[in-house]
């Protein structure tokens, strides 16, 4: 659900960009600070009182919030609890998982390889991993690490997350990229995608002959001190300090789902604490330097914070933003650069980092929740406060409207089944519907008669998902067990011998992806 959560924008860097190139730097003087002692100090109260207001009137169950200021910690603090009617407290300690905000993450890591040497951010993915491929042989050649961490691969945004789903593997899924029907031409449009991201991580891994996840780990986490962060889930699993994943809604989270991200670890896959993530922020606006000592390359790091793709407008300013290599590329009425990145899993978690480079501030919510805005209003108020003195708005009704009505538009598309015709027609003799049907994107899928009724079994473990019937060869399944609204069609084609000849899966996209053909009948 990731891909469906960041349509931001904007254009204003243009200028200011412009005339940066007609000066020479001994002509530049550093621009008056913004955020005064008193200011920070009077933001960081209020940081401190809507937290607590936020997590006592049920807005979340949990959060961990770190500030950083002029290479400084200057606020760390967990609020609530880590399961909703369970008495763990949060703490800076408690680790999250971050969900999107992997990609920023990523990208560090990635600019820690390229400053090494062993790669460039326009190498082509197959320079490092031969095996690579998209469906048109000339993108294949072409894409590089930028592109696919700039989302501008021309791969659809959710290529490959339906497979997730149903439990294929990070190397298979990569493979079966290559059957996927482009969205736009290489480079020509902005995309939000999960595994693209994911093989320019792979990839880029490769260049130094690691995994990703100890490339991850080797590069950024340790040199950090990044102790309880990790790439992979059971390093999560197993931690007794962690935060659950909660659905539900203000004053009624449910601790319901697991979310297992490893398949796309580079994109979102990394759990970690406020404390954790605190030294990383201090990273970014360091320039790739923690205190005196130099982590990642400052050229191949400032790479990543650079507008590299128009994506959308900014649903806050209303301005076009722009995607870097792993960050979104804000900028606010006032010309001020924003880096930052929205976390999300549909299963229960919601992450946000903000900097603001100019003042050398930074900060990282994260909460243990889904639907719900909270994150990105209060650094909104946050930054509010430190830039201005006074709040424009009040920013958790706004950004909790957001992100329920993106919610809710999850299960949009199946309110046409959420109740059957008053006389539907009669199926088929549910034989008529069995059997075994391929594409070679998604391979096989089985449609079976069990206890009377019709189940579709998808996934390499042959996920089961029974079928209701709704009208004469159309049934419907529940994809995503989190969204109970979201119903999909599943459509039978039958041929002249009133047998199936094929199905469509109407919550796959209409690319090809959701249509199989009959390949044998069920015994």
């Amino acid at each position: 659900m990731n891909s469906k959560i960041h349509r931001f924008v904007a254009q204003r860097w243009l200028l200011p960009l412009l005339g940066l190139l007609l000066v020479t730097p001994t002509t530049l003087a550093a621009p008056a600070r913004e955020v005064t002692p008193t200011r920070l100090a009077a933001a960081l109260s209020e940081l401190d009182r809507l937290a607590t207001q936020a997590v006592n009137t049920g807005g979340v169950p949990g959060l961990s919030i770190a500030v950083v200021h002029d290479d400084k910690v200057i606020y760390l603090k967990g609020f609530g609890v880590r399961e909703a009617g369970q008495p763990g407290a949060v703490t800076p300690d408690t680790v999250f998982q971050i969900a999107s905000m992997s990609k920023p993450m990523a990208s560090t890591v990635v600019a820690a390889i390229v400053s090494s040497g062993a790669a460039t951010w326009d190498d082509p993915a197959i320079k490092h991993d031969s095996g690579f491929q998209l469906k048109d042989s000339w993108a294949t050649r072409e894409v590089t690490l930028r592109d696919l961490f700039a989302h501008r691969s021309g791969l659809p945004g959710d290529a490959g997350d339906d497979l997730d789903i149903v439990g294929y593997s990070r190397d298979e899924i990569l493979r079966r990229l290559r059957y996927v029907e482009p969205a736009s031409s290489l480079r020509a449009s902005y995309a939000y995608s999960n595994f693209g991201m994911t093989e320019g991580g792979v990839a880029a891994a490769r260049a130094i002959g690691k995994t990703w996840e100890n490339a991850a780990a080797e590069l950024l986490y340790r040199p950090l001190g990044m102790t309880a962060t990790s790439s992979r889930f059971e390093d999560y699993a197993a931690t007794e300090n962690r935060a659950l994943l909660h659905v539900g809604k203000v004053g009624a989270w449910k601790a319901s789902f697991t979310r297992q991200p490893d398949a796309q670890s580079p994109a979102g896959g990394v759990s970690s604490t406020a404390r954790d993530l605190a030294q990383w922020m201090r990273l970014q606006l360091g320039g790739g330097m923690l205190g005196d000592k130099r982590i990642v390359g400052a050229d191949a790091l400032a790479e990543t914070h650079l507008p590299h793709i128009a994506k959308g407008r900014n649903p806050a300013t209303g301005l076009t933003a722009f995607y870097g290599l792993g960050w979104n590329v804000d900028y606010d009425e006032q010309g001020r650069v924003f880096w930052g990145h929205a976390g999300a899993f549909s299963l229960g978690a919601r992450t946000y980092v903000s900097l603001l480079p100019a003042e050398n501030l930074g900060i990282i919510v994260l909460s243990n929740a889904f639907p719900t805005g909270v994150p990105e209003a209060l650094a909104a108020n946050f930054y509010d406060l430190a830039l201005n003195g006074k709040l424009s708005r009040d920013w958790i009704p706004f950004w909790n409207a957001l992100y329920q009505g993106l919610y809710d538009s999850f299960g949009a598309a199946g309110a046409v089944y959420a109740t059957p015709p008053a006389q539907p027609s009669s199926s088929l003799p549910l034989s008529a519907y069995a059997g075994t049907y391929y594409n070679e994107y998604f391979g096989n899928v089985l449609v079976a008669p069990e206890n009377g009724h019709l189940v579709l079994r998808l996934g390499p473990q042959q996920r089961p998902f029974p079928l209701r019937h709704f009208d004469r060869d159309l049934f419907t399944y529940l994809p995503d067990p989190e969204l109970p609204a979201a119903l999909a069609g599943v459509t039978f084609l039958v041929g002249p011998d009133r047998r199936a000849q094929s199905v469509v899966l109407g919550n796959l996209a209409d690319d090809g992806r959701g249509s199989f053909t009959r390949v044998s009948a069920h015994p």
